[in-house]
């Protein structure tokens, strides 16, 4: 089974190493390694050469944002199966792509998996938020509940039948994503209960006040597209359950 994997970049230099090297160090053989990036002026584009040997796509040029980049790469992957790795962040070991395909390949019914993911300091990696997802369905989402998006894995099938991330809603064209696909559509999701990802914070939509509101702002947007009951009761929900996180 091939699985691809897209990472999208502008002006990272500071930790796209790190990244790059989480998947060219993984154990299992057939990944299709894709880098979309903004038309960065850093360091960036001399690092990706330097593992060219390992990404089978690269595009470097203008774009509307991550999500139109992610959406770019979307459209260049062959595999059966993809996920997404921002330049932030890593795979927590050299096993966890492997891990995703057996998964897959045990229950060829499935749609997607996710697993558990860490929010680590940038300097020093340390952990600051475990995330630990469960196994969930339509009845969760509805109640805020929302699996790791850099953990989640989805066949490119549903990609196809139920569309790519939208442009409009910002930040939460990711949140957006999952409520269409697993409330909406009923997708089918395994819990691979394992830490995926290490992600590092300061992200763009905490970065500042005007940031944060913007974000909630989008998610009672995508919420209402989707149709959630009690919209503001589950954006509330969800907010809080991220105290949780920090125990």
């Amino acid at each position: 089974m091939k699985i691809s994997i897209i990472t999208v970049i502008y002006n990272g230099e500071a930790y796209l190493k790190e990244c790059i090297a989480s998947i060219v160090n993984q154990s299992y053989p057939d990944i299709e390694y894709i880098i979309v990036d903004g038309g960065s002026t850093d360091g960036s584009l001399q690092i990706i050469e330097t593992y060219q040997y390992a990404v089978k796509h690269f595009i470097s040029e203008p774009d509307r944002g991550l999500y139109d980049a992610i959406n770019k790469g979307i459209q260049m992957a062959s595999g059966t199966v993809i996920g997404i790795l921002n330049a932030d962040d890593m795979l927590a070991d050299r096993h966890v792509i492997k891990h995703v395909a057996a998964k897959f390949s045990e229950n060829p019914e499935i749609d997607a998996i996710y697993g558990d993911l860490h929010y680590i300091k940038p300097v020093n990696n340390q952990v600051l938020r475990r995330w630990k997802s469960k196994q969930a369905d339509e009845k969760d989402i509805a109640k805020g509940w929302m699996p790791a998006h850099p953990t989640l894995y989805i066949k490119k099938e549903l990609f196809l039948r139920y569309g790519h991330y939208a442009l409009d809603l910002g930040t939460a064209a990711d949140y957006d994503l999952i409520l269409r696909y697993f409330f909406v559509h009923h997708l089918k999701a395994v819990y691979l209960p394992m830490l995926m990802v290490n992600m590092r914070t300061g992200g763009v939509s905490n970065k500042n006040f005007m940031n944060l509101m913007a974000a909630l702002k989008n998610d009672y947007k995508a919420l209402k597209r989707n149709r959630i009951p009690n919209p503001l009761m589950v954006l509330w929900r969800k907010k809080v359950s991220k105290i949780i996180q920090y125990l």
